[in-house]
């Protein structure tokens, strides 16, 4: 199944319902038009690399010191979610990126930082649904290496859990799309 490669930061804040959408512009090994959507339904693949305090809102630091005290397995990634794309959008506009700070747990710093690297490319918005499932441990192959968005992993995942209740994720949706239209 199609993975995600995401900080494992930003999966444990998607796995409490404190961040919904996650802003990419693809990584130095994606196609130089930017990030592409390559999957509706993923696995969200944790990643070690990158995260740093300043990157975080402080109010979310927690997450930072949840992913340093719970490593994966040397040699394994731990997999604990997947999600769904309930809606993606390419966003040029600073003011809309600005507006959508409370559905993330970046700083704005990163978020600018982001921006300006191929400013020529717009930001990728994603709305996501994202569900637990029981936790497992899938090898780290070579082939997963490299600043790159998509790997596939190979895995089949059980049916999850949604993090967020139908009525909770509708609102955040509806909000969403109100500040993207």
């Amino acid at each position: 199944m199609e993975s995600l490669k995401e900080w494992a930061t930003i999966v444990n804040a998607l796995e409490k319902g404190d961040q919904t959408v996650i802003l990419r512009k693809g990584g130095i090994l994606d196609v130089s038009s930017g990030f592409k959507m390559e999957a509706k339904k993923f696995i969200l693949f944790p990643t070690q690399e990158h995260q740093e305090y300043n990157h975080i809102k402080p109010q979310y630091h927690k997450y930072l010191e949840q992913a340093k005290a719970t490593p994966p397995k040397i040699g394994f990634n731990k997999i604990t979610s997947y999600a769904k794309v309930l809606a993606d959008i390419d966003i040029s506009s600073n003011e809309t990126i600005n507006a959508l700070s409370s559905f993330h747990i970046w700083s704005d710093s990163y978020i600018n930082e982001r921006r300006n690297w191929k400013p020529e490319n717009p930001m990728k918005a994603v709305f996501l649904q994202v569900y637990k499932i029981p936790e497992f441990d899938t090898p780290l192959k070579s082939e997963y290496q490299g600043c790159k968005s998509w790997i596939n992993i190979n895995e089949e995942i059980p049916n999850g859990k949604a993090v967020l209740n139908d009525t909770e994720i509708k609102l955040k949706l509806d909000q969403f799309t109100e500040i993207v239209k």
